[in-house]
């Protein structure tokens, strides 16, 4: 809402306790997130903003009855594409676990569907309960070694930087092409700077010497930390770390060893990349701060990185706490430790109570034609995935690394049919496949993993970060090439195939990324997919689809798969797979 100067004289005037506030709570123990102090006392709210903090009239009166009053948590950094859900259906999801305010970076889409897929989130999010603030993606491609759906430049990303809830530039995860000053990315940042825009980081596997680096390009945050020492090497250069726990990467524990009462103020909460079903079960932010807390961090310094410090992170002035000026969302919980949340407001208004969003958000914007036709390939043959290892030979092998996005890089003996690989669940070599889908070119990147535990059957997915083909790994060629062809005519999607036959499926037509069904619905048909996979042999420690989405995304270390082939991370440039 913007601020007029009747709003604003009538704020002053609930202030100096001239006219009644619109809404006064009382009897709460406020979290001052400034001081760390809990307050005893009432609020103000008048217009969706506080007014003041005291003995206050209102016209509506809510006695707290001595509950905390918090803050709205703020997401700093998450992909609303990785729930598979539309804007709407992630507020519905994100609110009853008291989060208000989220940094969403649509990269997911835009590396499939351009300036189109941007335009679309940015029109779905409008209106609805939930504050969606956008950082514009900085990677369209992510890299030059596999082939997206398009290509943004600075020229394509610019008119986008009016838009009131874009804020700035997202995670810049080329690092070579900053170190060695490409034109493009130079072009991106600069744009981003002179028009005063924050700029987020990517620094997976980037030592203190590359974040001299990242610092000096204007890029102040990073949420790929997975040591305590990275933490530290980031904070000790001025960057602001976001602790993630989302669902491929769970570095929070890791993290929070970094974190003192020295430089707390630098830290920030984020989830990056959350399934639906873990948000529903586990919750957003609020389980950060939870877990956080379990881990011996102070309550009121958990909640106040949750809130104004992911606030300030970003120049949010009017986000992120309990006081005069500041927008009224907060939080109704009946133990601080626990996090357990009774009731959310937004802007003043009741907007979840106990677990429940009291008025569903439904989108009511229609995809572009382009987004709902994002698949595009030829059917495929057995000789398609035919991977040469000679007799004698050895075979460089993607390693999974259970609830982490990086990987390990083996090698190691396989299994050898008349000169080609032939996957072997008792070693647990299977094979992995990235097709490209977005202009046909008939690439097909092949390659091996090891820790997905299948013992039958095939996954496929157009979830592959972040160029979004398909990926696809198996037990045997039948069931893969199956569960690749299911997955193309349905528009894109989850699938799971075990001799022949689909066990389950997701479809995902927005971009082969997201569900236009509600969040109950897509819940419903996880949980059959999570069933079905542990049918074929997962264990289920970790989420096998969401660990198969990062493994052809080629700036996290050590090896991964793109369309191209096979890529190592460290040499940055592709390898075979025989040794």
């Amino acid at each position: 809402m913007m601020l007029s100067k009747e709003m604003l004289k009538k704020r002053i005037d609930v202030a100096a306790k001239r006219i009644p506030a619109d809404l006064v709570v009382k009897n709460g123990k406020i979290i001052n997130v400034f001081t760390r102090e809990i307050l005893t006392d009432s609020i103000a709210i008048v217009d969706g903003y506080f007014a003041g903090i005291g003995d206050f009239e209102g016209y509506e009166t809510i006695d707290a009855a001595g509950k905390y009053i918090v803050p709205g948590f703020i997401d700093g950094h998450v992909h609303i594409e990785s729930a598979m859900v539309t804007p709407s259906e992630f507020s519905n999801v994100v609110l009853p676990h008291g989060v208000t305010t989220i940094i969403a970076d649509p990269h997911e889409i835009a590396n499939v569907s351009g300036s189109d897929g941007i335009e679309y989130m940015l029109n779905a999010s409008e209106g609805i309960p939930l504050d969606v603030l956008f950082m514009l993606p900085s990677c369209v491609p992510a890299t030059h070694f596999e082939n997206s759906g398009a290509t943004l430049d600075h020229t394509d990303l610019s008119p986008f930087y009016s838009h009131p809830r874009v804020i700035g530039l997202g995670e810049v995860m080329d690092y070579p092409s900053i170190l060695y000053k490409d034109e493009k990315m130079l072009s991106k940042l600069l744009d981003a700077e002179l028009k005063g825009k924050c700029i987020d980081g990517h620094a997976s596997g980037i030592d203190a010497d590359g974040i001299n680096v990242y610092m000096a390009a204007g890029i102040r945050t990073d949420h790929e930390c997975v040591s305590s020492q990275e933490a530290l090497d980031r904070l000790r250069r001025g960057m602001y770390v976001m602790l993630r726990e989302g669902s491929a990467a769970k570095d929070l524990v890791s993290l929070l060893k970094a974190v003192n009462e020295n430089n707390a103020r630098r830290c920030l909460f984020v989830t990056d990349d959350k399934h639906l079903d873990e948000l529903v079960n586990e919750g957003s932010i609020n389980y950060n701060v939870k877990a956080a807390i379990k881990e011996g961090l102070d309550p009121l310094l958990a909640i106040q990185m949750a809130t104004l410090n992911a606030a300030e992170c970003f120049g949010l002035k009017t986000k992120g706490a309990i006081a005069p000026g500041y927008e009224a969302d907060f939080l109704l919980l009946n133990e601080l430790d626990s996090i357990d949340i009774e009731q959310v407001f937004k802007s003043g208004k009741l907007v979840a109570k106990n677990g429940t969003v009291i008025n569903t958000s439904q989108s009511k914007i229609t995809p572009f034609p382009s987004i709902i036709d994002s698949v595009n390939i030829s059917p495929i043959s057995k000789n398609d995935l035919n991977i040469k290892v000679s007799e004698g030979k050895k075979a460089n092998i993607i390693k999974i690394i259970p609830n982490m996005i990086i990987t390990k890089h083996l090698i190691e003996e396989v299994k050898n049919v008349n000169g080609f690989f032939q996957p072997n669940t008792i070693d647990d070599h299977l094979k992995i496949a990235v097709l490209e889908r977005h202009h046909n070119t008939g690439n097909i990147g092949l390659g091996i993993i090891k820790g997905l535990e299948m013992k039958s059957g095939a996954i496929a997915s157009t979830v592959s970060h972040d160029s979004h083909n398909i990926v696809a790994a198996g037990t045997n060629d039948d069931d893969l090439i199956t569960a690749i062809s299911l997955t193309a005519e349905m528009k894109g999607g989850l699938v799971i195939v075990e001799d022949g036959q689909l066990l389950a499926s997701l479809p995902l037509p927005i971009s082969g990324l997201m569900s236009n069904m509600d969040s109950q619905y897509i819940y419903e048909r996880i949980e059959e997919l999570n069933q079905s996979l542990i049918k074929i042999g997962c264990t289920m420690e970790f989420n096998p689809f969401v660990t198969l989405s990062f493994l052809a995304l080629p700036v996290i270390p050590e090896i991964k798969l793109t369309d191209i082939g096979l890529f190592n991370v460290k040499l940055f440039k592709h390898i075979e797979v025989e040794v």
